[in-house]
């Protein structure tokens, strides 16, 4: 059985973003306890850096505590300062939720992310104009297509039979 507490410092960084600005090293949590409806990882962020792009969910809500650093949170239209301690909500939705963290002081940015795990999910990248969709078990997914929402095609197109 897996043991439902784990220390913060105890948080391999594993994972390693490195394109661009988008420069990141985060730690999964959620498969160490054991959680199943809720994704948790610790991220950091170098100084000048994003993790990701600017991007809406549909489907999943997340939840980010700052813990150390500071930053600025890309929001719908606004912008936002973040230092220790803030709690930041980022509901699913349309573009007027898009959000986006970066870091905007000298040290890393250190944050704990908290997601629900949906099993159908589509994000928009406002910045781009491009999709993403995903389905299936986390850690299994059996879709994830990424693509620019101006490549939409007919509903029909490729299907036999269609004229």
């Amino acid at each position: 059985m897996t043991h439902p507490v784990m220390n913060l410092a105890d948080v391999v960084l594993d994972e390693e973003e490195a394109q661009g600005c988008y420069v990141s090293r985060s730690g999964s949590i959620s498969d160490h306890i054991g959680a199943r409806q809720l994704g948790y990882n610790l991220t950091e962020v170098p100084p000048g850096k994003t993790n990701c792009p600017f991007h809406n969910h549909h489907g999943e809500e997340e939840m980010f505590l700052i813990l150390e650093g500071t930053g600025e949170l890309r929001f719908g239209q606004q912008r936002h300062a973040l230092r220790p301690m803030d709690v930041v909500a980022c509901p699913a939705g349309g573009p007027e939720v898009a959000h986006q963290i970066l870091n905007t002081g000298s040290v890393p940015l250190r944050y704990l992310a908290l997601s629900t795990l949906v099993p159908v999910e589509v994000c928009e990248y406002p910045d781009s104009g491009k999709l993403l969709a995903v389905a299936g078990p986390r850690g299994a997914r059996r879709v994830r297509a990424v693509f620019h929402a101006k490549a939409a095609v007919d509903y029909y197109d490729g299907d036999a039979g269609a004229a």
